[in-house]
């Protein structure tokens, strides 16, 4: 037994007694074992391994002896006789400046085929350059897709002429906007916009793709060519996506992407957990069912003061403040309460519920509480039982109006805030039960108007996307309303399915822009409508007469 200094790197029974790779040290562990007649223990212990683990070492080797510790690794072909037998033809087809792609399809034609990604490697092997981007007479003839003209407004089209459109049913929501002063009323609100593409056609553009109720506005591209869309919008030619981004993007709203995105997290329910996001309040008419107010800047720090903020907002646009307020437990403050009850607005609210409220609850006698009868509603609980309580709270002045519900279909009580003391609880509680509706309203924004898809080739700003769900939710309501039979309070997606998404002809004279509607089932609501006689005069379409017709 011999020892050596560690730190002689000259010396050769380093080779040995330090072995490197795995493998060797595996051999010369086990030839100690076995040749010198090392102890087991003293083995594992010089070559680093675990006596257990070198057992096993032992064991296999025993299983195994002629195992070859020193073949040489293989290193794979030194040659690509495939690509090395075309390498001639593709350097000759780069010389004619064909890219990696070009020169793929060509030698599959000629019947000798190869990758692009092999094409590149002999490429990058003769040390050529990738190509700088060529302009479309420098790329060898072939198909592509046609291209769109560019659009401009002043190019519109407006000669006699007909032709077939996949947005036929996006007409009718045409009289609406044509009542409006729609283009002064963008240039009012100082929205963007060029002598090509004016800020109302550019509005008009996104408009016309959230009323279709489109996933993903990437899909622009497959209906670019069609004319229906563009003579919606008032243009020669609808805009292509990145245009639509980049409107968008000059919008003066929060980021919602990239690494520096300024937004927050926030209790997602529909995931059940906090994300990052954006905050939106939105508010509903309860009569007219139209979205009247919404801001997609939110902050936490600012989210309780938010529905003070509408109060000033209805004021400023009605002059008279919301006769009743019904919303969200999450959206004020007690405080905030008290200043809504000194103004004289009434509002009902729900009250969170804590671990002690909820004992305080259970321990109340079965005789305090009242089972009432709720009125013109067709759920399946309609006699829940109702404990009636005025109650005060930090910050509010006076005392408040505590209505318990159990029986209603959850398993834990609801609570109800109000400072209407002297409405019957069953009136109180079939109001607020109409504020699901307006969370239907909500919902439909998300899966119908896809509000919350910020996902798609066209990266909509939150602030932007917002704006066009309250138009073409509002323009949903109006036909729906207009049409009634039940229409009134059917979602977008079924009024789209039944009314809208219809294909048609549309017909340009020198003084109507008449639109052929197709045999469709539902096609007689509309006539009962009224839309047959429309005659309305559309001033982005050269001033011509809107009329419709119905294939019978």
């Amino acid at each position: 037994m011999f020892t050596r200094r560690r730190d002689d790197l000259t010396d050769p029974a380093r080779f040995f007694l330090e072995p490197s790779s795995p493998t060797h040290r595996q051999y010369e562990a086990l030839r100690a074992f076995f040749v010198e007649g090392l102890p087991s223990a003293e083995a594992a212990r010089r070559f680093g391994y675990t006596e257990g683990s070198f057992r096993v070492l032992c064991s296999h080797f025993r299983k195994d002896p002629p195992r070859e510790f020193f073949r040489v690794p293989t290193q794979g072909p030194k040659s690509a006789p495939k690509r090395d037998a075309l390498r001639d033809e593709v350097v000759g087809l780069r010389k004619q400046n064909l890219s990696v792609y070009d020169i793929s399809r060509t030698l599959d034609h000629e019947g000798r085929t190869i990758s692009p990604a092999a094409v590149s490697m002999i490429l990058k092997e003769e040390g050529f350059a990738r190509l700088p981007r060529r302009r479309d007479d420098e790329r060898p003839a072939g198909v592509r897709a046609e291209a769109a003209p560019v659009a401009d407004v002043r190019t519109l089209d407006l000669s006699p002429r007909r032709f077939r459109t996949k947005f036929g049913g996006l007409f009718l929501f045409l009289p609406y906007l044509a009542e409006l002063p729609f283009d002064d009323l963008m240039e009012q609100a100082g929205l963007p916009g060029s002598q090509m593409i004016p800020a109302a056609c550019a509005v008009r553009s996104l408009l016309a793709l959230k009323l279709w109720g489109n996933a993903r506005h990437s899909h622009i591209m497959s209906d670019v060519m069609d004319q229906g869309l563009a003579v919606f919008a008032g243009l020669n030619q609808i805009p292509q996506r990145s245009f639509l981004t980049e409107y968008s993007c000059r919008l003066d709203t929060i980021p919602f992407h990239g690494e520096d995105a300024l937004v927050e997290k926030h209790y997602v329910s529909k995931r059940s957990r906090r994300q990052k996001g954006i905050l939106a309040f939105l508010a509903q008419d309860a009569d007219q069912r139209v979205f009247c107010y919404a801001n997609a800047q939110v902050r936490k720090a600012d989210q309780n003061d938010e529905v003070l903020r509408f109060v000033e907002f209805w004021k400023e646009r009605t002059g008279e403040l919301p006769t009743e307020l019904i919303f969200d437990s999450k959206l004020t403050t007690y405080a905030n309460l008290n200043r809504l009850n000194l103004q004289g607005i009434a509002f009902t609210t729900l009250r969170r519920r804590s671990r002690a409220l909820l004992e305080e609850i259970h321990q109340q006698p079965p005789s305090a509480w009242r089972r009432i009868e709720l009125e013109a509603l067709s759920r399946a609980y309609r006699t829940p039982r109702t404990l009636d309580q005025k109650i005060r709270l930090p910050g509010y002045e006076g005392e408040l109006r505590q209505i318990t519900i159990l029986d209603l279909g959850h398993e834990e009580p609801t609570l109800l805030l109000t400072n209407q003391l002297q409405c019957s609880a069953r009136k109180l509680i079939g109001r607020y039960a109409r504020r699901m509706v307006i969370e239907n309203g909500i919902q439909d924004g998300v899966d119908f108007f896809h509000m919350d898809a910020l996902s798609s080739a066209v990266a909509m700003k939150v602030n932007c996307d917002v704006l066009l769900t309250v138009m073409a939710s509002s323009l949903y309501r109006l036909l729906g309303t207009r049409v009634a039979h039940g229409y009134e309070t059917a979602k977008s997606k079924h009024l789209f399915k039944d009314l809208v998404g219809g294909t048609g002809h549309v017909e340009i004279t020198d003084r109507d822009v008449t639109v052929h509607l197709h045999h469709r089932a539902h096609n007689p609501l509309l006539i009962a409508a009224g839309f047959p006689a429309t005659d309305v005069s559309v001033p982005w379409l050269g001033g011509k007469r809107l009329r419709f017709e119905f294939e019978s």
